[in-house]
């Protein structure tokens, strides 16, 4: 096993227990102001509970409706006090249009991030994987209509998300394209199941013509494990991407597995989510 797969499986293992075992001790770093509801999944059999922001001005906004962006790995004690911090920040500044963020806490993060797989390796990283197709279906047809009928939103969505969290995003880019409107995987899982999305990728892409998408992936320093499959990646988008689809593979060689989401993320939105100009109203 390499060393960001032990990465993995230890921090994986921390981290769910801890959503799981205390799920309404306080957020572990500062947030924003955020609200929390909870929603009973028939599709994954449990209740899952959701992080909401809203952007500066929404409850005085009565009629802006507003893009919303998604995050697995999405609970107080996970990556949403940062990426919410990030967005509020971007926002107030100018420097991102003005969004909801839905983080969405974990309870079996190996199970809901990761596919199908053939390889025994994979399988000793939890009691339960391969469940990624059921945690899709819980974001099509439980959250995202829930989020619709709560909040006051435009249509627009994107995702974002690190490790088993941007193999899910990528994995969900090539199944199901349509669900978002920009996919932005940190660091991406690409090794499982043998690289099966990477070896695929090319035959997935051919049956999109055009594709008027977003698709950001990045690797950290990660040579063995994660760096090969999005080199590859990038490759197989540069021969064949499909016309309008906008992508960008960067490589992040200064960057590590560990810090990946936190140091690069504030760019990342800034740059996928700039603001939206305006055009000025003519004078009569």
């Amino acid at each position: 096993m390499t060393t960001v797969r032990q990465w993995l499986c230890l921090m994986g293992v921390l981290v769910a227990g801890v959503a799981m075992a205390q799920p309404e001790e306080a957020p572990a770093e500062p947030v924003p102001e955020h609200h929390l509801f909870t929603l009973k999944s028939t599709k994954l059999k449990e209740t899952r509970r959701i992080s909401v922001y809203t952007p500066p001005g929404y409850a005085a906004a009565k009629g802006e409706r507003y893009p919303v962006l998604y995050m697995p790995d999405g609970g107080l004690k996970e990556d949403f006090p940062h990426v919410a911090t990030t967005v509020d920040t971007a926002i107030r500044a100018g420097e991102l249009r003005p969004l909801i963020v839905i983080g969405i806490e974990n309870t079996e993060r190996r199970r809901d991030m990761t596919g199908p797989t053939t390889v025994d390796g994979d399988r000793k990283i939890a009691p339960r994987v391969g469940g990624s197709a059921a945690f899709r279906a819980f974001l099509r047809d439980e959250l995202m209509p829930q989020v619709r009928r709560r909040y006051r939103v435009s249509g627009e969505t994107a995702i974002i998300g690190e490790s088993l969290a941007g193999l899910f995003i990528v994995e969900t880019f090539f199944l199901e394209p349509k669900l978002f409107d920009t996919y932005l995987a940190l660091s991406p899982s690409l090794w499982w199941n043998g690289g099966e999305l990477v070896t695929k990728a090319a035959e997935r892409l051919a049956t999109h013509k055009t594709l008027t998408k977003g698709l950001y992936v990045s690797s950290a320093d990660e040579k063995e494990d994660i760096v090969p499959g999005v080199a590859r990646l990038d490759e197989i988008l540069r021969a064949g991407a499909p016309s309008g689809l906008k992508w960008e593979v960067e490589p992040r060689p200064d960057l590590r597995h560990d810090n990946i989401y936190r140091e690069s993320s504030p760019t990342v939105l800034r740059k996928w989510l700039p603001p939206v100009k305006r055009e000025a109203k003519a004078t009569p």
